[in-house]
């Protein structure tokens, strides 16, 4: 394909035209994470907005109750878990974390990372 061809690209969501311009080929995903990072992050996030309604976060105390309540739901679904933990290995704890956009991330990163040392052991 030359610069000067006009080209559409099918984003799922509408479509991105290019008239005249550089491109690279590949896989796109949102804000250059793994689309695995972002599947399980958006999991992690509908749980926690489930689990605020009951669990109020609004404390770093508060943090940790919501977190162990969404660490036991990722651990009783081994699905989730294998997914949890691949999409870390394709990303990063911290991507996750960042992705999660939540308090309580950093104590649900912490217990993934937990997962991958016994995982790899």
């Amino acid at each position: 394909m030359s610069n000067n061809e006009n080209w559409t690209v099918n984003t799922g969501g509408g479509n991105f035209n290019n008239t005249k311009g550089n491109y690279i080929q590949g896989n796109y995903y949102a804000a250059g994470q793994p689309q695995s990072l972002i599947e399980a992050a958006s999991e992690i996030q509908a749980l926690l907005k489930q689990l605020e309604t009951s669990y109020p976060s609004d404390t770093p105390e508060r943090d940790k109750v919501v977190a162990t309540e969404v660490v036991k739901h990722i651990e009783s679904n081994p699905t989730m878990k294998e997914k949890v933990i691949n999409a870390v290995k394709e990303g990063s704890l911290a991507a996750l974390e960042k992705a999660i956009d939540n308090p309580a991330g950093a104590f649900i990163t912490g217990a993934i990372k937990g997962w991958e040392e016994v995982k790899n052991n």
